[in-house]
């Protein structure tokens, strides 16, 4: 199962991945830049797997950049209590 077929699994990962970053001292700045990147590359590249996915592709779909930057930095707030450290 790919990890972006699972919501849960998505979340962890993306968790997972925000940790390791923030240990290796990236900034909250860099962090949501590159967040704001992977969610560009989603929405461009990947269909979406899961109703949740489903949904925040189309609210990226209308979303300024500006408001896109904003769903990016929610879903990095959304995991940061989440996955390993």
């Amino acid at each position: 199962m790919s990890i972006l077929e699972s919501w849960d699994q998505w979340k962890d990962f993306l968790a997972d991945r925000l940790h390791h970053a923030q240990n290796e001292g990236m900034n909250k700045e860099v962090i949501g830049d590159l967040a704001f990147q992977i969610g560009d590359y989603l929405s461009n590249q990947v269909q979406p797997k899961n109703e949740q996915e489903k949904i925040l592709a189309d609210l990226w779909s209308v979303a300024s950049q500006e408001e896109q930057h904003a769903i990016a930095n929610m879903m990095v707030k959304l995991v940061q209590n989440n996955g390993n450290n």
